[in-house]
């Protein structure tokens, strides 16, 4: 297995994950000084990664029905914006596990500065070697990291062995629409450190062999086609205010990545799917 030192090399090939301190210079732009206290909702604009923010994470608590009496274990919880919001809107205890150490570190802080210590917990940690000190959890969740583990089979298995009996699996997720080429697989593996793409089929077929019993899943690949697309659109529209901002260096490097992710969702061969499943 790929180290963790080397995971964590490797995933910043994905610009995304770089300059994670912009989020502080946004709050600065809106006079919010480094140490004063933040509420969740006015980090939500800058720590959602994913696509449609906070909507796609009240989905997650409607439909995997997260309450105050919840345990809640977020796989690739990245700056802590979903914890963070679940938290802070349903009351439940949050474990945030994060691979990348400045993401988690960030995080940590932004939960401290939102009062939401209590109830968000953030690990530095890769997944597949979480023992969770016999924790098991009502929900697992995640936001577009799943398919950054390629060992697929191994993923589902921990997230099984860690769920209650009955509890949810929540992820939201990409997929292979159509075969890739070679070319294809390798800039998606260094932008998007895409290391599993498998079809729809075989992606619900994983989960039934893990013992996830699928609830619904959601065909969300002409809905982020069109998210994405006018996600670079509109970036480019401020891009005088980006770079007074944060400098043209990141202006390049985000503009890159939203191309990137763009042209393949566009292509029809990257898609997106919303899962619900529960352990039988």
């Amino acid at each position: 297995m790929i180290s963790k030192s080397h995971l964590q090399k490797d995933i910043k090939s994905m610009k995304l994950y770089c300059h994670v301190d912009r989020v502080l210079t946004e709050l600065r732009a809106v006079g919010k000084d480094d140490d004063e206290p933040l509420s969740a909702s006015e980090l939500t604009p800058f720590d959602q990664l994913h696509y449609h923010g906070t909507e796609s994470v009240d989905l997650a608590v409607e439909r995997a029905k997260i309450s105050a009496d919840s345990s809640v274990l977020e796989i690739g919880s990245g700056l802590g914006g979903p914890a963070r919001h679940i938290a802070a809107t349903a009351g439940a205890r949050v474990t945030a596990l994060e691979l990348q150490r400045d993401q988690n570190a960030l995080a940590s802080k932004l939960t401290a500065r939102c009062a939401l210590s209590e109830k968000v917990k953030h690990i530095c940690g890769d997944f597949l070697t979480y023992d969770g000190s016999g924790s098991q959890f009502d929900v697992i969740a995640s936001w577009l990291a799943l398919y950054h583990i390629r060992e697929r089979s191994q993923l589902l298995d921990r997230c099984c062995a860690l769920l209650n009996p009955g509890g949810y699996f929540f992820a939201e997720d990409l997929y292979a629409r159509e075969r890739l080429t070679q070319d294809e697989e390798s800039e998606l593996a260094t932008e998007l450190f895409a290391m599993h793409l498998p079809d729809y089929d075989a992606y619900l077929q994983d989960l039934a062999a893990a013992g996830l019993r699928l609830e619904t899943v959601e065909e969300m690949s002409d809905d982020w086609t069109e998210f994405t697309r006018m996600r670079q659109l509109n970036y480019r529209a401020q891009r005088a205010r980006h770079t007074a901002l944060h400098g043209e260096a990141v202006y390049q490097s985000m503009d890159h990545f939203y191309e990137v992710v763009t042209r393949h969702f566009t292509s029809g061969k990257l898609g997106g799917l919303r899962v619900v499943a529960r352990k039988a």
